[in-house]
């Protein structure tokens, strides 16, 4: 196809919101939606300044609470800080916006998050869950601003291990809005202190003790078998509305405290439901479907794995893989987790035994750090809140049980819809270079087909020829055939085609 495209981002947009209603999820907000945004907008020029002597509310504003987020993250759904504690020990809070303060059940905003249950973040747009009159201002920490919001507080031991927990609400303000690249160029000594953070006195060894507290949380969830998974994460690059090329997203160091705080936020989350009898959706990775490959995949690199699933064999060898090649460990990681399978949405109800996260190495984990982004976190909330005040449960247990079950199927139709939209930016990058071949690796093998990613640019797309006795992990040679646009396909053919 040699017509010149321009303005990829207007045709990207138009793609994306036509694939939005394709996967049943909706582009816009209803009208009824939006009148309850102005009138909470109106609500909040009219309301009182917050103020720390509420009952029951502490006043933690004055901590050097700062965001670390995406460097064009506007929806910061979490804040965090550290302090010292005795014996080398560490108390961490993590804020969480009190998003259900504001969004109630069973109103047209509730019932817009609830259908679409997630915000998607395609490569020409973002689809919020929530107006951003709400995720990016009004339920936001933004700088500056003073928030209410639920606090996840941890003590720990100097190795990692938790000690106490306690969950209540406060008020907060974020001092800094930091971001992973430039945080994390800083944390491994690569780069200055982002000046965000140098303007706030103490800020700077607050985010040192918070790196130190995160690396003992995530050596201690290594130990116990967490998998050490290195991904590739293509952001597109715009020249004005022009679409120039595909970047990895390196981890960094910024990235990895953000995890760790989180996964531990989550899972003293799921424990204080449980200890308080109320039901929880949990984000549960159950047995790999596909154990017997990975097995046959480490094999294939001179490592044994035992014959049943073993998060901490698989974690060996993982880091024994990422040690020998790093430059291939995103590939190794990429066939992993295809194998492991997808995550989902299950309820917990009080009494029961936890399913628990395989790839986390975790048996309690719910989401409940995101609200402003994803569903779950805010009937999480929700959850939480009512437990606090010594309530009974918000959702009937037959509406939990098919909520959990919606959330699980609308976020497999939220992911479809990025990567189709990856896949889009990709072809607009290659519909010039039809013919080429590159290095590639099979990243998915079934009936339905198979599925390569080139080493570079980090794009996947079909094999239709050249598939014969290829596996999840195989490397090979391919020639770029096809490009559709408008479908997001990319196709290509084995080496010798």
């Amino acid at each position: 196809m040699n017509t010149v495209r321009t303005h990829h981002r207007a045709i990207l947009q138009r793609i994306a919101r036509r694939v939005m209603l394709e996967r049943g999820l909706r582009p816009d907000f209803s009208q009824a939606a939006l009148d309850e945004l102005s009138q909470a907008q109106a609500a909040a020029t009219q309301a009182p300044a917050l103020s720390g002597k509420r009952h029951g509310i502490r006043d933690l504003r004055d901590l050097p609470w700062s965001s670390i987020d995406n460097d064009d993250s506007r929806d910061l759904d979490q804040l965090t800080v550290a302090e010292s504690g005795p014996d080398q020990g560490l108390k961490i809070r993590v804020a969480i916006a009190d998003v259900a303060a504001t969004v109630q059940q069973n109103t047209a905003l509730d019932e817009h998050a609830q259908h679409n249950t997630t915000s998607v973040y395609t490569a020409a747009m973002i689809f919020p869950m929530l107006p951003e009159g709400l995720s990016t201002d009004l339920t936001s920490l933004n700088p500056g601003s003073d928030r209410q919001a639920l606090i996840v507080e941890m003590s720990l031991a100097a190795d990692g291990t938790l000690l106490e927990s306690d969950i209540y609400p406060a008020l907060v303000r974020n001092h800094a809005q930091l971001a992973y690249n430039s945080l994390g160029a800083w944390l491994e000594a690569r780069g200055p202190l982002p000046p965000e953070a140098a303007s706030v006195d103490g800020l700077a060894a607050n985010l040192q003790l918070q790196d130190r507290a995160a690396q003992a949380l995530k050596a201690l969830r290594h130990g116990h078998g967490a998998l050490n998974l290195e991904t590739i994460e293509p952001r597109p690059i715009f020249d004005g509305d022009d679409l120039q090329d595909l970047q990895d997203e390196a981890r960094n160091r910024a990235k990895d405290l953000i995890e760790d705080f989180m996964i531990a936020a989550n899972g003293v989350t799921a424990r204080y439901l449980s200890a308080k009898w109320m039901p929880s959706l949990r984000r549960v990775v159950k047995t790999p479907k596909r154990w017997e490959r990975i097995v046959a995949l480490a094999a294939t690199r001179g490592a044994t794995l035992p014959a049943a699933p073993d998060s901490l064999a698989l974690e060996r060898f993982l880091i024994a893989a990422r040690a020998d090649d790093p430059a291939h460990f995103p590939d190794l990681s990429l066939s992993i987790i295809k194998l492991l399978g997808a995550g989902e949405y299950v309820v917990e109800h009080p009494g029961e035994t936890a399913v628990g996260h395989f790839g986390l190495a975790v048996k309690d984990y719910t989401h409940a750090t995101a609200p402003n982004r994803r569903f779950p976190d805010l009937v999480t909330q929700r959850m939480l809140k009512a437990a606090l005040g010594g309530h009974t449960s918000p959702y009937e247990k037959v509406a939990l049980e098919a909520l959990a079950k919606h959330c699980t199927e609308a976020e497999d139709a939220a992911k479809k819809v990025e990567r189709q939209l990856e896949k889009s930016a990709a072809a607009l990058l290659l519909e010039k270079r039809i013919g080429e071949r590159f290095d590639a690796i099979v990243t998915g093998a079934s009936d339905k087909g198979t599925w390569v990613r080139l080493l570079h640019p980090p794009v996947e797309g079909r094999l239709v020829a050249g598939h014969a006795d290829l596996d999840v992990g195989d490397d090979l040679r391919v020639k770029l055939v096809r490009t559709d646009v408008e479908r997001g396909y990319i196709d290509f053919e084995g080496s010798g085609q």
